[in-house]
């Protein structure tokens, strides 16, 4: 492979990582806990973006329950926001030949 051609594939792979970390920024995912009673809401990167809690959970006898549940709820939407993320960058670099579990820069 000559030299012209690698530098071609390495500026077109640099705008699809571009264009893959401004998909995950406008990407939002939810995660629920206690059957939607605490709601979390994430960004492709995992930013916490909006946490709602039903009012019958507001009630001090139910702090530590709260506490658990959005927990649950923050977690399950960071596992989403992750599984998304590393379904595009395997979608984007599948014919790149990485070896396995190879991460690149900025994913």
């Amino acid at each position: 492979m000559d030299f012209l051609k690698m530098m071609k594939q390495a500026k077109e792979l640099q705008t699809k990582l571009a264009d893959a970390q401004a998909e995950l920024d406008e990407l939002v995912v939810d995660g629920d806990a206690g059957g939607g009673m605490v709601r979390a809401t994430v960004s492709g990167k995992g930013e916490l973006k909006s946490l709602s809690i039903d009012e019958s959970l507001l009630k001090p006898e139910e702090k530590e329950i709260v506490e658990d549940l959005v927990l649950a709820a923050v977690n399950e939407a960071r596992r989403k926001a992750e599984a998304a993320a590393a379904e595009k960058m395997q979608a984007m670099t599948s014919g790149l030949g990485l070896p396995p579990g190879m991460k690149l820069p900025g994913m």
